[in-house]
């Protein structure tokens, strides 16, 4: 096979001028943030604003740029309109998305005050997923506020990567739980509003009887939820139109690589995720193949010889497997490490060949 062939690369992805959302994950160490900063700065050179998004503990982004990045945007030295930003990822584990997203702007005795001391905040954050989806929600409004033509995820190994596509849907489905038990509800919010009306000083009853804007009531946080649900459900519809969002894999000629590809791709599906291209990174070769399957049995490096040797049977497994429904591409072993804006540009000549 040809790795020079026409179809072995990004470019359908880097010029489709409809996406919005790119996901760029798999196993770890496999390079993940090499690819995703390379593909970035491609979209640079043909977007109005891009945005790269790193949601790995590890923060890699900041090290392949050369620059430390905060959990804002920041312009990204060396362009114009590309801009990177780091989000910590455990508050989208075990945060406290439900105070902060459902919190009154108050002092402590208003929202956080009440989840903590009632057991309205248990039950709330009782529906699986929720507090975690919300965290991520704030994230998504934040970027959805700055208004990028297309936002590049560097996402955290599979499994947090998976968990972290299923949110949105997640909490849709938890917020129209919530609702539809409003009627329900909001005699034992009101009731547990009128019971706590004293907790931290600013929850009570403001002069001449009124409640006061730190009141917690079913109607305030039902009312936060219907003004969340639009940009929910919004997110959901990009995440599943193929036209607006899609998940590049990254792997390298390895069984537990192939291994973790198949399971990611499997579960991209049940979360309705298009995925139509593989990155196979780190294959041995000299410069001068154009075979990626050919092994050079003149190698002298017994241990080099070897480890082709297994690539090729893995490499021949990714095409018997993907050939036919994904675009597959080959990205060679180099012999350098890569970072910095030129060493990018020189590996995203790889993604393009």
């Amino acid at each position: 096979m040809d790795e020079t062939s026409e179809e072995r690369n990004l470019r359908k992805v880097i010029e489709d001028k409809e996406l919005k959302w790119v996901f760029v994950g798999g196993k770890g160490g496999v390079g993940k943030t090499t690819c995703s900063c390379s593909i970035a700065i491609e979209f640079a050179k043909r977007r109005t604003s891009v945005l790269i998004i790193s949601t790995d503990p590890a923060h890699n982004v900041s090290d392949a740029f050369n620059q430390k990045l905060s959990k804002t945007p920041v312009p990204i030295i060396g362009f114009d309109n590309l801009f990177g930003m780091e989000i910590d990822p455990s508050p989208l584990i075990s945060g406290n998305g439900v105070s902060d997203l459902l919190g009154a702007s108050g002092g402590s005795g208003s929202w956080d005050g009440l989840l903590n001391e009632t057991n309205i905040g248990e039950m709330l954050q009782s529906f699986p997923g929720i507090d975690e989806a919300m965290s991520y929600i704030q994230v998504m409004k934040l970027v959805n506020s700055f208004h990028f033509d297309i936002v590049i995820f560097d996402t955290a190994p599979t499994g947090h990567t998976l968990r972290l596509l299923s949110l949105p849907a997640t909490i849709e489905k938890s917020f129209a739980k919530i609702l539809n038990l409003k009627s329900t509800l909001s005699p034992i919010f009101n009731s547990f509003s009128s019971m706590f009306a004293g907790v931290g000083g600013n929850s009570g009853e403001a002069a001449g009887g009124a409640p006061d804007d730190g009141r917690f009531s079913a109607d305030s946080i039902t009312s936060k939820m219907e003004e969340l649900m639009p940009t929910i459900r919004q997110i959901n519809k990009e995440f599943a139109d193929a036209s607006k969002t899609t998940f590049i894999c990254v792997a390298i000629p390895e069984f537990l690589s192939l291994y973790e590809t198949e399971r990611l791709i499997q579960n991209l599906a049940k979360c309705k995720i298009d995925c139509r291209t593989i990155i196979v990174n780190q294959i041995l070769m000299k410069e001068s193949e154009r075979n990626v399957l050919e092994v050079n049995e003149n190698e002298e490096c017994k241990y080099c010889l070897a480890r082709m040797k297994i690539q090729r049977k893995y490499l021949q497994q990714f095409i018997d497997l993907y050939e036919e429904d994904f675009t597959l591409v080959f990205i060679p072993q180099l012999l350098h490490e890569v970072r910095g804006k030129e060493q990018l540009l020189q590996f995203a000549k790889f993604l393009l060949k």
